[in-house]
């Protein structure tokens, strides 16, 4: 998400009245172009539409260049800053004044006779267009979308203050005064409907604004209804060409008059396997004992199972979503995950009810596919979501994600697994995981999703078949795993317990990436200066159902200070992450080599880089801020506060790599 420096002017002065040319105009939208469609887009009417919403806000931002100079005696310009620094830039706040005008009278078109004023329909805007696509933002998680709905429920103008103090970080003042010269009649009762919204508080790293959710310049792509898109071309063009087509079909010989296109399928609506994907009928479904016969224990090994297997109508509106998915259809997909339709029948893995929602589980070969509408009927929304599960194995499709409800989720296990047992990774090797009901179709009871945010007191996981699982946002849990590359194996040691207890609340960093394994491997422990007690370094790894999109960590745990039972402390308390990547090869088994570094501070209050790399490590060295070299893995080297260090390893082979950044 690019970064945006709120643009505020004093709240107290504006400058003298100007002239604002064309090429300052524009200059300063095309600058500020993203942060000026995002404020049309918040203010604009939810009822529009994703799409329309978005067409509009480039629509209305587009319109706001003034055709000729232009003076600007009704708008807000800001004044020189008293603090130092410049003022912003007049041209961007006669720009935005113009937008916030159109996108609030955009919400009520109409046309004027005098002082009367005859209400239109909205209608799309003339320019820009999309034919034949659908354009709507990237969808976020759950506070921006508590956010969404808050901001539906205001007016537009109450939108618009609400934006103006959040996305532009303008005082109170400021913005009466700019409500009133879009035309807002009420300004101030506009800023007290926007106070009373009911708005979650965001995430540490910047406001909900910001995120993609309300970014109508980073777009995700769908097609119109395909089916009725043709017909109305058909219906279009039969009258103006009827005469013609007689014509030249009374003049063609022989059977007919359509180009050849030799081998090559008959069009969409003609093709025999995407018109048998459509059909409940033609839905493969595997027997109940199949996995344990079956060459590949994965998903293609499962039976169909829930109380609605046989429920046609259910099945029908699930894959005619996943075909042609409309307005009410909310699309979901993992990183790296195709969306379109099945290029054949597909297999059912379940159709029943739980917690309230019908839900189908399907499965092309690729991907698993969740559809979900209410229990009682279709007459509300659906959701489609999808998640890639090529190269699944026993351990890779052990469980799916049925339902998630007030923070908790409910699995599908597969059938092979005998058993379920749930425990709290941050219990450490003292944790006992307690058994985990399930019914006779392997639903489990609900689980407690992981917490979210900077509050990280438990983490639960799952025991199944030997291995230990989590949930990280998807439709198929990860699997968690302890050791060196290609040789790591189920966290069943104490050492390894350990490990995860002190890791588990990093996890969030890799959160909805489309991961399908994270592995831990504790690489070196080194005995810090002055008395200071034993470290470990761990490198994490998250890899993907796609292969590219792996994360890696590198951590240090310092020794835990007493016994980690006093008031306010924790057993196990999360290491600190010393450096991070994403893609490469760092810490996998293609490069089964770490290196990283910290600053530390002993308890007599003197700094040290204290470094350390894997075993095959055989010399650290250290330049930039902090010199020093060791001919072993590990270095300790007296610093300073705030000391920035290049760290290089040497390999046995003299072959040298860096650590982590």
């Amino acid at each position: 998400m690019e970064q945006q420096q709120a643009i505020t002017p004093p709240p107290d002065r504006t400058s003298p009245l100007g002239m604002i040319d064309v090429e300052q105009a524009e200059a300063a939208l095309v600058e500020h172009y993203p942060r000026l469609v995002r404020l049309a887009y918040l203010v604009l009417p939810p009822g529009l539409g994703r799409n329309r919403r978005v067409l509009t806000a480039h629509a209305v931002t587009q319109r706001a260049l003034p055709r000729h100079r232009t003076a600007a005696a009704d708008t807000v310009l800001p004044a020189q800053r008293t603090d130092g620094r410049p003022a912003p830039d007049p041209g961007y706040a006669f720009v935005r004044q113009r937008v916030l005008r159109a996108a609030l009278a955009a919400g009520r078109p109409a046309l004027r006779f005098g002082s009367r004023r005859l209400p239109l329909p909205q209608l799309p805007p003339l320019l820009p267009q999309v034919w034949g696509l659908r354009l709507f933002p990237r969808s976020g998680g759950a506070d921006e979308l508590a956010l969404d709905q808050a901001l539906s429920a205001l007016s537009a103008p109450a939108r618009a203050a609400y934006a103006l103090r959040g996305l532009e970080g303008l005082g109170d003042r400021e913005v009466r005064r700019i409500l009133a010269a879009a035309g807002v009649a009420a300004p101030r009762e506009a800023l007290a409907e926007a106070d009373a919204a009911a708005a979650p508080p965001g995430s540490r790293d910047g406001s909900l604004l910001d995120s993609g959710e309300f970014d109508p310049c980073s777009l995700q792509a769908r097609p119109t209804d395909l089916i009725r898109r043709r017909q109305h071309v058909r219906a279009a063009l039969a009258a103006a060409v009827a005469a013609a087509v007689c014509g030249a079909l009374l003049a063609l010989p022989g059977d007919g008059w359509g180009r050849d296109d030799g081998a090559a399928a008959p069009p969409y609506a003609r093709n025999a396997a995407a018109e048998a994907a459509l059909k409940p009928a033609e839905l493969t479904r595997a027997p109940g004992d199949a996995w344990r016969t079956a060459v590949r224990t994965d998903f293609s090994a499962w039976p169909a199972r829930g109380g609605r297997t046989h429920d046609t109508a259910l099945l029908r509106r699930a894959l005619a979503a996943w075909a042609r998915p409309g307005d009410r259809v909310q699309v979901s997909a993992t990183p790296g995950t195709p969306s379109g339709p099945a290029a054949g029948p597909a297999q059912l893995l379940y159709a029943g009810e739980a917690d309230g929602a019908a839900v189908v589980l399907l499965y092309d070969g690729l991907r698993v596919v969740r559809y979900a509408e209410a229990a009682d009927g279709p007459g509300g929304g659906a959701a489609l979501d999808f998640a890639r599960t090529d190269g699944a194995d026993a351990a890779g499709a052990a469980a799916l994600v049925l339902s998630r409800t007030d923070d908790n989720v409910r699995y599908l296990t597969a059938p092979w697994v005998r058993s379920v047992a749930l425990a709290d990774l941050t219990g450490g090797p003292e944790e006992r995981a307690a058994p985990l009901h399930r019914s006779a179709d392997g639903v489990t009871d609900p689980v407690p999703a992981p917490a979210r945010g900077s509050s990280c007191t438990r983490w639960p996981a799952l025991e199944m078949t030997g291995h230990l699982y989590t949930d990280l946002g998807e439709l198929t849990p990860a699997r968690l795993t302890y050791g060196a590359p290609g040789r790591a194996a189920e966290p069943a040691g104490r050492a390894a317990r350990t490990a995860w207890a002190r890791t588990a609340c990093q996890l969030p960093a890799v959160r909805a990436r489309g991961v399908r394994e994270v592995n831990a491997w504790e690489y070196a422990r080194q005995r810090l200066p002055e008395h200071g007690g034993t470290a470990a370094w761990l490198c994490t790894r998250a890899e993907t159902w796609r292969g590219p999109g792996s994360r890696t960590m590198a951590q240090f745990q310092p020794p835990v200070a007493g016994d980690g039972d006093g008031p306010g402390t924790r057993r196990y308390p999360p290491g600190a992450v010393a450096a991070r990547s994403e893609g490469g090869r760092d810490c996998g088994p293609r490069s089964p080599h770490a290196l990283a570094g910290v600053l530390w501070k002993s308890a007599a209050g003197h700094w040290w880089l204290v470094a350390a790399g894997s075993d095959e490590v055989r010399g650290v060295a250290a330049g930039g801020g902090v010199t020093g070299r060791t001919k072993g893995r590990l270095l300790a080297v007296r610093a300073t506060a705030g000391a920035h260090a290049r760290l290089t390893a040497r390999l046995p082979g003299g072959g040298r790599f860096t650590a982590l950044h």
